[in-house]
């Protein structure tokens, strides 16, 4: 397996294009379980390190993306933080958030999107996480990217919830404010 995987690096190191023969094998080589990367699977992390060590990585991910089964799709979605794609990643999250594969959404509102996105999608990201069950810890840049609108969204979320008699989710509620509460 190690083997396999320094191989692959060093093939996509000299040609970002074996990226589209070795990023489907990936699975199969290292294989699927989880990884000490909390969310993310052994797969997960042999493929971003192979978008990593390959230079022209940013032409070949959105081929990667359209073309890959779901966790290649999920791969290539948390290599938009390590490979500099500008704002031509923001249609392969687009296209994740309109998806009802909760390891894909998570995948999108990954420090990528949090960086790249407008408010407007960014905020849509972060409900759509809520409303999927998604935990609000996988999403980043919540921190520093929650505003008042988003804030109302999560009101407005919450207060319907709460008259449909449901749970609003504990991780909502420190972005509330004390009055919401």
């Amino acid at each position: 397996m190690t083997a396999w995987l320094d191989e692959a690096l060093t093939k996509v190191a000299a040609d970002a294009t074996a990226l589209r023969t070795v990023f489907p094998a990936v699975g199969r080589r290292v294989g699927r379980g989880p990884s000490e990367r909390p969310g993310w699977t052994v797969d997960d992390v042999a493929r971003v390190a192979l978008l990593r060590a390959a230079p022209g990585a940013a032409a070949e991910l959105p081929g990667l993306y359209r073309y890959g089964d779901a966790a290649e799709k999920r791969a290539a979605l948390r290599g938009l933080s390590v490979v500099d794609t500008g704002d031509a990643g923001v249609a392969l999250v687009a296209d994740a958030l309109r998806t009802n594969d909760t390891r894909l959404v998570a995948a999108a509102m990954g420090e990528y999107a949090a960086t790249h996105l407008d408010a407007a999608a960014y905020r849509h990201g972060v409900l759509k996480c809520v409303f999927m069950g998604i935990p609000l810890a996988e999403v980043a840049g919540l921190d520093r990217r929650t505003d008042e609108e988003l804030r109302r969204m999560l009101r407005s979320f919450a207060a319907e919830r709460t008259a449909a008699g449901r749970e609003v989710p504990a991780d909502l509620l420190p972005l509330l404010t004390e009055q919401d509460a």
